[in-house]
């Protein structure tokens, strides 16, 4: 239900000075060179060096244009479109840009281009030679004359008569390498700096030193492009096998970039599993070390009637198992796969009971979801309940631990726009910072933590962080968790958290309920008439029993006699 990383409206407000300077994107830009300047002079290539360079002289106006265009997706600008009062005149900005050899004028378009840039009536009348109607789609358009224009051409030759001059962006790939550098990924756009300036995102200022960056060598550029080359043929659909290959015979020395191959890998080897084609899916599943990818590879064995494989494998597991959810997934697998090859089952674990709760309501359709129906049956102004779901433990813990999680250790942030630490989710997260976990965590026994809590919450509200929901952490809501929930189990749920931070931040009850006046609690996890608690609910509420903390599980039956 809730985002990651999301903040609520009053982390929108529009900073008013944000844009007094009209080329305030051209200011990121060139803070953006800069940067890459002085911190990957040695990645960089001599085109890319030439272009820094070269940026540097050209007019603002000029510099601006180029800015605006690399902003905006597609290869192609008409001249109408970049109309801008602080630059004036597109066609002199340009001629710079022409000049350097970063536009083209009248380059080569293919048809699927030509129908990006011009609107539908343009390419009626363009076309009006091949008897288009004026009332057929645009996408009818194209499929209607594709074949006959298989080859591209310029703008010039598609349409004659137009009077307007169309540029060609060629320094576009450049420019994706320059952000893949600074941001260390290209999921992250120049928008980001605009969100930033306006302060709808606002990060965690991290010392960075000056090796602080996620791609060290030049192979690591090339590396990061070709993945992200695959996963593009992917989406486009091409053949998983020859994809998975490509990606397989990629290696470098850098971690980070190693599991976002095994991450790619097991993706593709899902895609071979839901296919049924097990040879291809375990192949992939073996070369990959992404989580999980172990019990994928057993039960595709098991899939494939490979029992005695998968039972081996399996048994290898669970020597050394990868965290809760694949200890949960073996108890369930190694039994099964004895009793199928002949072999004695032992007893299973005996479960820790939990409380059961069954409540038949009318159904409201204006409260919308079950869970809210509950929480509206339930609260009480002396007993309030909220509805959590993750956002409640995963905000005390993110507030309390905030100097650990934001530590500036090497490899873990690499430039002024990143919500949390790049390793997050890997293994070693918390060894890494097992000394200042430990003092974050030491004051749950002090006494010190509700008030480095509320301390954290006041001074850091609404920054970015790959825990805290500031939207659903609303005043009230902190100060009843305070109040009510005991710091022995806020320890055991944060280090469970710290065990396995993939896996362990989801899961959570729906619903908490608080006594103030009693500083008392109980966690609700509701489920309607059908549903069933997934494995890693399972795993969370038989943890909270296990340490003896107020959880129940909510079953709801609609009152038809109310219909």
């Amino acid at each position: 239900m809730y985002n990651q990383c999301r903040i609520s409206c009053r982390c929108r407000a529009v900073n008013p000075d944000a844009f007094d300077d009209p080329f305030y994107y051209l200011a990121n830009f060139q803070r953006v060179l800069s940067w890459l300047a002085s911190r990957y002079a040695d990645l960089l290539d001599r085109e890319e060096q030439a272009f820094i360079e070269g940026f540097q002289v050209v007019p603002q106006a000029s510099q601006a244009l180029l800015v605006r265009m690399v902003m905006r997706k597609g290869g192609f600008f008409r001249e109408s479109r970049l109309q801008y009062a602080e630059i004036g005149c597109p066609r002199l900005a340009a001629a710079s840009l022409l000049a350097q050899g970063w536009l083209q004028a009248d380059g080569p378009m293919s048809l699927a281009e030509l129908f990006e840039v011009l609107q539908k009536a343009e390419l009626v009348r363009s076309f009006s030679r091949h008897g288009v109607r004026r009332a057929v789609r645009k996408a009818e358009l194209y499929e209607a004359i594709a074949t006959l224009h298989p080859q591209a051409q310029s703008f010039t030759n598609w349409c004659p008569d137009h009077p307007e001059q169309v540029y060609a962006l060629r320094v576009r790939p450049l420019c994706d390498r320059l952000r893949l550098m600074f941001f260390g990924n290209l999921r992250q756009t120049w928008t980001d700096f605009v969100l930033a300036d306006l302060g709808v995102f606002r990060y965690e200022t991290v010392a960075l030193e000056a090796d602080s960056r996620a791609l060290r060598q030049r192979a690591d550029v090339q590396f990061y492009l070709a993945l992200h080359a695959c996963r593009e043929r992917l989406e486009q659909g091409d053949d998983p096998l020859l994809i998975g290959e490509a990606i397989a015979a990629l290696h470098s020395e850098n971690p980070w970039l190693l599991s976002r191959r095994d991450k790619a890998l097991f993706e593709i080897a899902q895609l071979h599993e839901k296919a049924q084609d097990w040879p291809a899916a375990l192949q992939r599943y073996s070369q990959s070390r992404y989580p999980g990818a172990r019990l994928r590879r057993i039960r595709v064995l098991e899939r494939s009637g490979a029992d005695a494989q998968a039972l081996a494998l399996a048994e290898e597991a669970g020597g050394a198992v990868e965290g809760a959810a694949e200890a949960q997934a073996l108890e369930r697998i190694v039994p099964r796969l004895r009793k199928r090859l002949g072999q004695a089952v032992a007893g299973r674990r005996s479960r820790v009971p939990v409380t059961r709760l069954d409540l038949n309501l009318p159904r409201d359709e204006r409260l919308g979801s079950v869970e809210s129906q509950v929480q509206a049956h339930l609260h009480d102004p002396q007993a309030p309940v909220h509805y959590v779901e993750n956002s409640l433990i995963n905000s005390l813990f993110g507030l309390l631990c905030w100097p650990a999680i934001f530590a500036p250790l090497p490899g873990a942030f690499f430039h002024p726009f990143q919500s949390g630490p790049a390793d997050l989710l890997q293994a070693d997260f918390h060894a890494r910072r097992a000394t200042l976990f430990a003092a974050c965590l030491a004051q749950l026994d002090d006494g010190r933590w509700k008030d480095s809590i509320r301390a954290c919450y006041r001074d850091k509200w609404g920054l970015q962080s790959p825990f805290v929901y500031w939207s659903v952490l609303e005043p009230p809501l902190l100060e009843q968790a305070l109040a009510c929930l005991p710091a022995v189990h806020l320890r055991h749920c944060f280090e469970r958290l710290l065990s396995d931070v993939r896996n362990n931040r989801s899961g959570m009850p729906d619903l908490i309920q608080f006594w103030p006046e009693e500083g008392r609690y109980r966690m609700i996890e509701v489920k309607g008439p059908g549903d069933r608690l997934q494995d890693n609910q399972l795993r969370w509420i038989e943890f909270c029993a296990q340490h003896r903390m107020p959880v129940e599980v909510c079953y709801v039956q609609w009152d038809t006699a109310c219909a």
